[in-house]
């Protein structure tokens, strides 16, 4: 497999927003749905040891410089 042949990726994360008990405040879904019509994937979570999701963890196919792919 060549150099050229390998998938990229590139990543973002998103803290979901919280109230003073550091639970989460808001349902996420309009932030999950602007990122997902940007391309990303959610793909892994991130949760406090004690419950609670610090991180949600999106993936997307990385633009390489050159290709038909960018715009």
């Amino acid at each position: 497999m060549s150099h050229s042949d390998v998938r990229r990726w590139e990543y973002k994360t998103l803290r979901p927003p919280r109230d003073e008990t550091k639970k989460e405040a808001e349902d996420p879904q309009a932030a999950l749905n602007a990122h997902g019509d940007d391309g990303w994937e959610l793909v892994e979570t991130i949760d406090y040891t004690n419950g609670g999701t610090k991180f949600l963890v999106f993936k997307r196919p990385a633009a390489v410089a050159g290709s038909a792919n960018e715009e």
